[in-house]
């Protein structure tokens, strides 16, 4: 029994973990955006944390075909975008709020992929929230550039989704490290270009590496090592939890207030996640067992 808990709970804690790891990670590269500006954050995100899966995966020692490598390359622009994207999102919207934004990408997929009734349960939810947050008036205290930006990830997830199920035969260290190489091709440049000299500063070089650390292999290894143990559907109610935790340490960390209805928005789309989530693991359960 106690070894079926910690079968259970170890990768639970690592998926908790990975989206720690990847909100403080982003919280603590937003205060270097008055140094490098977002765009030069983002390369050095996206930068780095290329250089560290490289040497730790090594991906040169797998074979990899044409048509796996335009794959990958697709995979890789999309994150790389993505990535660039969201950064500039927070430039002038609070990091929660960038999330749950953010988030209506991967929900879309989700419910493209539906015909069940409950999905427009979900649905409904996802589009509540977004309703209440997107500054429809022009009273809104939100950025419309920031909510564009952070809209634009949303689209660049969901192709990175679609994307990276092409990629799913390859192993996951050789698909994430030369998509990663790819997204540094992509937004290292632009970011160089707009940060300019301050990117050789040290202190700016060893912030950038601790940003890339802990945004990003961090999280991708706890996710990698936690997808090997844990239910698809399981994993996936837990990533939904993913904008309440960036809001949590976003005001505690960031000091992010949020109002009393973003705050109910940000709950819809999580509510709209988990569900869309439970029910399609139900779903497949039910097909798997019609097949056998």
């Amino acid at each position: 029994m106690n070894t079926l808990r910690t079968s259970t709970w170890l990768p639970a804690l690592a998926v908790l973990g990975s989206i720690t790891s990847l909100c403080i990670g982003t919280s603590f590269a937003k205060k270097l955006f008055p140094l490098v500006g977002a765009e030069g954050t983002s390369a050095m995100r996206v930068g780095f944390s290329a250089v560290v899966l490289l040497l730790f995966w090594r991906p040169w020692r797998w074979p990899l075909t044409r048509r796996d490598a335009i794959s990958i390359a697709r995979y890789g622009f999309t994150l790389g975008v993505m990535n660039l994207l969201f950064y500039m999102a927070l430039r002038t919207i609070p990091f929660g709020i960038a999330v749950a934004i953010e988030f209506s990408g991967p929900l879309a997929v989700a419910m493209l992929s539906s015909r069940r009734a409950v999905d427009f349960i979900w649905l409904a939810c996802a589009i509540a929230g977004l309703l209440m947050l997107l500054p429809l008036t022009h009273d809104s205290a939100l950025d419309r550039t920031g909510v564009l930006c952070a809209m634009g990830a949303a689209v660049c997830w969901a192709l990175y989704i679609l994307f990276g199920k092409r990629t799913g035969h390859l192993h996951a260290g050789h698909s994430v490290s030369l998509g990663l190489v790819v997204a540094s091709l992509v937004v290292v440049p632009y970011g160089v270009m707009h940060a300019s000299g301050s990117l050789l500063d040290p202190y700016i070089l060893v912030a950038g590496v601790g940003v890339a650390i802990v945004s990003s292999a961090i999280p991708m290894t706890l996710e990698m090592a936690a997808l090997k143990r844990l239910p698809s559907e399981t994993f996936g109610v837990m990533v939904s939890l993913e904008p309440a935790v960036a809001s949590l340490l976003a005001l505690l960390l960031l000091g992010e207030h949020l109002s009393a209805s973003q705050w109910i928005a940000i709950g819809f789309i999580v509510a709209a996640s988990i569900g869309s989530t439970i029910t399609a693991g139900r779903a497949r359960t039910q097909a798997a067992e019609m097949a056998g």
